[in-house]
């Protein structure tokens, strides 16, 4: 579990520096508009498509610390034993539906490779994001699996 942890530690740290960068492009974008009337042209779809591959790369670090919402309401009289199978479930469940989004991911990246297709202002390529986006949706896929079949130590910050 070790090496998913650091994985998922590596992931979320890529999450935040592009989340930076991009942050600082659109900081120099409305800063140029603003002042001297120069902007850079497509900096709205290099967001679009920047927070669509962070979100996915911060998804294995959630996994790992257990960060998900979790809906207690039914469960709270339940007995940790009971508390502790659910969560397994919900791991698994977790793990499959994140192995079906890497799929998907995979088949509608290799459709934008085909097709060439890209962003409208720029024509970036739109396979990139989900090449960006599939490795992390399958360590968050594995992360789930590797919870539901072991169970969990206990809460980090515990």
């Amino acid at each position: 579990m070790r090496v998913l942890e650091t994985l998922a530690k590596l992931c979320a740290i890529l999450a935040g520096v592009l989340l930076t960068v991009i942050t600082l492009m659109i900081c120099v974008s409305l800063i140029g508009r603003n002042t001297v009337g120069w902007t850079l042209v497509g900096d709205f779809e290099l967001t679009g498509v920047a927070a669509g591959a962070a979100i996915a790369m911060f998804m294995p670090w959630c996994q790992v610390r257990r960060a998900n919402i979790i809906v207690d309401f039914f469960t709270a009289r339940a007995s940790d034993r009971t508390n502790a199978a659910l969560d397994r479930v919900g791991a698994l469940l977790l793990g499959t539906a994140m192995a079906l989004l890497a799929w998907r991911s995979t088949l509608g990246g290799l459709n934008a490779w085909t097709n060439n297709s890209g962003t409208m202002m720029m024509g970036f390529p739109e396979w990139v994001v989900y090449a960006a986006m599939v490795p992390p949706l399958a360590l968050t896929a594995l992360i789930g699996v590797v919870q539901a079949l072991r169970g969990f130590g206990p809460r980090p910050g515990e």
